[in-house]
């Protein structure tokens, strides 16, 4: 090889290395086979890039749909309409009488509650014009009335009898009907079932009572014995020292048997207790003792016949505690029986004992007395709320002087008194309620006059103050209003679901007295809240006043517990 012939193979070799995918000629190698093969691949469409155009294709689908929804509900769908509620509302009737009296369910299902209670008076309100004369009543004649629950209006009235001697509501399938009803028991002899939702008569039939009776309250709502579906009522009635025992049916009215008799003195109370087997019984309290009758042994005294219904049982350990033939059953202390109470515990109800000088809690199923608390001289049926969270208190009302009361809130578990608090107070004051709060606790209203001096003693004609206590605050009481009427019936109410705490007073002269205004009264509770007057038990430096109402004003409450 020359020496000429190496600047040509240099020449070729670096453009070689420059240019390594050019052919000899200066050209990019042709493979056209395999370009071919590359293009079909890349043409071809593969399963993924199908999968994604599914994709968006649901995507735009779901928002077009959304979209379709939102317009739907925001323009086309009309939202159901929220009945507007006055904070307060007043509905007076005049020259009339109430009773004690006063229920309070859902009427016109509005979903707010609505306020039912009866007046006597010679012809109704203006909004129905219905008299005594439209039933064949003389005049005047009890009339039960319902008004609703968001401004006071009369939802209806009915005249129902002469005289009322005992109403009771949420009776359940009362008249053969799905919804509960309302029972009056008038005078003269006369049962009538009333519709609550639009006052109209279920049924209505004579009693045979017979001649100076008085009803025992309140009634008592029994299993189905006559077997036609619907739950059955028996009413005890007083006769001098004898008591007597009617059964009527739920579904017509119809009565049951004859009647039945027992030896129990003047006027007892009672309760009815199911026991953890499931046996119904009777519990009468006399002046100073406790008789126990199993519902079995009541129908059969009634109707002259064994029942065999499962329903009518007796429990073993609850005839053992039974003396026969006396039916009596023996109590650790002593003292008059004022009242009989059911107290929910944790496995299954227990049995409040009122007596003149304390409370016992009996054992539901045992009838062994759980405790004792010092409690003289009770002034109303006790009341249920929770002073700590979930724990169930009783709120007792014992009088400790002239015109001076005790306000008591027990725990229901273990009898220890966990607040107390001295009040003037007059006489038919109003008993105590108690409304759930959203911290499982729950607030306290009592009626009475507050007097920070412990030497002090009751005026003669006490105010009537409505306080509320939290115990968030045992310190506080909020002073929220006064009345300087009658008050024949107070409670507080959830007028709406966990919301719109109210209290409903009901005022006037009572049926044995001359007839005057009578007045039903809603106050929403917060309202009088932001103006109420707070009143320290004990001073604690840095709550202000203003503070204290605005955590009151702030509570939330609940429907359930």
């Amino acid at each position: 090889m020359n020496s000429d012939e190496y600047p040509v193979m240099d020449n070729k070799n670096l453009e070689a290395e420059i240019h390594p995918l050019k052919n000899e000629d200066g050209k990019a190698p042709d493979n056209h086979e395999n370009c071919a093969e590359k293009e079909a691949l890349c043409r071809k469409p593969t399963r993924l890039s199908q999968l994604s155009r599914w994709r968006t294709a649901a995507f735009f689908l779901s928002l077009f749909l959304c979209l379709i929804v939102v317009f739907a509900f925001s323009f086309i769908i009309p939202c159901p309409v929220r009945p507007v509620s006055q904070r307060t509302w007043n509905r007076k009737y005049d020259r009339a009488v109430t009773y004690k009296f006063l229920a309070v369910e859902d009427v016109n299902e509005d979903k707010v509650q609505d306020v039912i209670f009866v007046f006597k008076d010679t012809n109704g309100s203006s909004s129905f014009n219905r008299s005594c004369s439209d039933e064949g009543l003389s005049a005047p004649c009890a009339f039960v009335a319902a008004v609703s629950g968001t401004n006071g209006s009369t939802l209806w009235e009915r005249p129902v009898t002469e005289d009322l001697l005992w109403m009771e509501c949420a009776i359940e399938q009362l008249g053969g009907a799905q919804s509960p009803g309302c029972l009056v028991i008038g005078n003269p002899e006369l049962l009538t079932a009333i519709n609550p939702h639009t006052g109209e008569v279920r049924w209505r039939q004579f009693n045979s009572f017979g001649a100076n009776y008085t009803v025992v309250t309140p009634l008592l709502k029994i299993p189905d014995v006559d077997g036609d579906g619907v739950q059955d009522v028996m009413i005890f009635i007083t006769a001098g020292d004898e008591t007597k025992s009617f059964i009527y049916s739920g579904k017509n009215g119809e009565q049951i048997g004859t009647s039945g008799r027992l030896s129990l003195g003047a006027r007892p109370g009672y309760l009815i207790h199911v026991t953890k087997t499931g046996s119904y019984y009777v519990l009468f309290n006399t002046v100073n003792s406790l008789y126990g009758y199993s519902l079995k042994d009541l129908y059969s005294m009634a109707t002259g016949m064994e029942s065999k219904l499962t329903s009518l049982k007796q429990d073993s350990q609850w005839e053992k505690k039974v003396e026969s033939p006396t039916h009596h059953i023996p109590l650790l202390s002593s003292g008059d029986i004022h009242y009989l109470v059911k107290v929910p515990g944790k496995s299954g109800e227990n049995i409040l004992v009122v007596k003149s000088d304390m409370a016992e809690l009996l054992d539901g199923q045992t009838l062994n007395s759980l405790w004792t608390v010092n409690a003289s001289h009770i002034l109303s049926e006790p009341v249920f709320g929770y002073y700590t969270p979930d724990v169930l208190h009783i709120v007792l009302e014992s009088g400790v002087g002239p015109n001076r009361k005790k306000i008591m809130i027990v725990e229901g578990g273990s009898g220890a008194v966990h607040w107390e608090l001295e009040l003037n107070s007059r006489a038919g004051s109003p008993r105590p309620a108690t409304l759930n709060t959203a911290d499982h606790r729950s607030t306290f209203l009592f009626w009475g006059e507050y007097q920070a001096e412990a030497n002090e003693t009751g005026s003669k004609v006490a105010l009537q103050n409505l306080y509320l206590f939290h115990p968030s605050y045992p310190n506080v009481l909020l002073e929220l209003n006064n009345s300087p009427d009658r008050i024949v019936a107070f409670d507080a109410v959830l007028f709406e679901r966990s919301r719109h705490a109210c209290y409903v007073l009901l005022t006037g002269p009572q049926s044995s007295k001359g007839p005057g205004w009578v007045s039903v009264t809603k106050r929403k509770l917060k309202e009088d809240i932001a103006d109420s007057r707070v009143t320290w038990l004990s001073q604690v430096a840095g709550d202000s006043e203003q503070y204290i109402r605005d955590r009151f004003f702030r509570m939330r409450f609940s429907s359930q517990m």
